[in-house]
């Protein structure tokens, strides 16, 4: 348990929004704003002198920008061997969300987006909530203990079971990109079989995280549209805002879009694309689990599950938030509870890839 109020460092070049950060968090004992600064060169000496725990930052500042402040408050907190958590604050902008997946990859804990509505004082409410919800998500994964084991249920995977599957549904969040930019080289664009994926971002991101996401793994990752035939190798990403539905017709699978209400509250929600995928693939699927907060994906796994599915989840030691994935293991139907590094090669190994 935390021996000390949460250390905060507000870091914006407006001094207003510096003002309704620093509002939206008082009252809140176990929270101690420490500083607010303008500026990223500034942050980054703030930070030397004044070490903090959790740092709201501005993406978009003039001089230091905000992925170079990044860096340097994970290279701090490597030196402490602390890791500063960094939240990032982005605007609604194309070039903000781009610059919001840059940081998320980069290892950023998480991100809020400014609320831009008409009515200033529901604005207010909307960013408190939304600042104190992120902080108490890093808040139980830096000091609160587990009381579910995650160790794996099982680590080798049978070998009848390498050749019959005949897709991958992934499902993720707070820290998701992280760990997608890391397993997914491991996996494409060799997979002989479709890749689905359901990570919780917002309308207008997810164009930038399958772009960025793209590039890094030298595949064909694209969002998902309406319509489409799943080809081996490829990764369909599910749109912002909306559900991703696999559908099975005369002539396939095919991809479906929905604007149905959220689930878990998201939309896309991973129990809407492992429900579908039960059907679609008759159970021969390999689910996997990956950091986040929240239980979306735990109701969609049991489906897959009784359906035939091997279902496998990233460990504790390395989820940001241990909370999706926590539901699954306390479900009872984790097959396998893996670190993000062996992930890659357990679906290889139930592919029948090879190393």
């Amino acid at each position: 348990m935390n021996a000390h109020p949460l250390r905060v460092l507000i870091v914006d070049d407006s001094r207003i929004f510096r003002s309704v950060i620093e509002e939206s968090l008082a009252g809140r004992s176990d929270i101690q704003v420490v500083g607010s600064v303008w500026s990223g060169q500034k942050a980054i000496e703030f930070a030397q002198a004044t070490p903090p725990d959790f740092v709201t930052l501005d993406i978009e500042m003039p001089g230091m920008n905000g992925i170079e402040t990044l860096k340097g408050l994970r290279e701090l907190g490597a030196q402490r061997k602390i890791p500063i958590g960094v939240l990032l604050v982005s605007s609604h902008t194309s070039r903000g969300a781009a610059i919001t997946i840059q940081g998320l990859e980069e290892g950023a804990f998480d991100f809020i987006t400014k609320p831009h509505g008409p009515d200033p004082l529901a604005n207010a409410a909307l960013l408190r909530e939304l600042l104190l919800e992120k902080i108490d998500a890093f808040k139980s994964r830096r000091f609160v203990r587990s009381d579910v084991s995650s160790n794996p249920v099982s680590q080798h995977p049978s070998p009848h079971r390498e050749t019959r599957f005949r897709a991958i549904v992934i499902g993720s969040s707070t820290g998701g990109p992280e760990a997608l930019a890391s397993l997914l080289p491991k996996l494409t664009p060799s997979c002989p079989v479709p890749i689905f994926l359901v990570q919780h971002l917002p309308p207008g991101f997810t164009h930038y995280f399958a772009s960025s996401l793209a590039r890094r793994c030298g595949t064909r990752i694209m969002e998902a549209e309406e319509g489409m035939r799943p080809q081996a190798g490829v990764v369909y990403l599910a749109p912002g805002g909306k559900h991703l539905m696999l559908h099975r017709d005369d002539e396939g699978v095919l991809t479906v879009l929905g604007d149905a209400p959220p689930e878990c509250g998201c939309r896309p929600s991973a129990d809407v694309l492992f429900r579908s995928a039960s059907m679609a693939y008759r159970g021969q699927v390999l689910t996997v689990v990956l950091t986040g907060m929240g239980v979306d994906g735990t109701r969609g796994a049991m489906v897959l599950k009784r359906a035939g599915a091997h279902i496998m989840v990233q460990d504790e030691a390395t989820s940001v938030v241990w909370g999706m994935p926590r539901s699954v293991v306390a479900a009872g139907i984790a097959d396998e509870v893996l670190p993000i590094s062996k992930i890659g090669a357990a679906l290889r190994s139930h592919l029948g890839m090879g190393d």
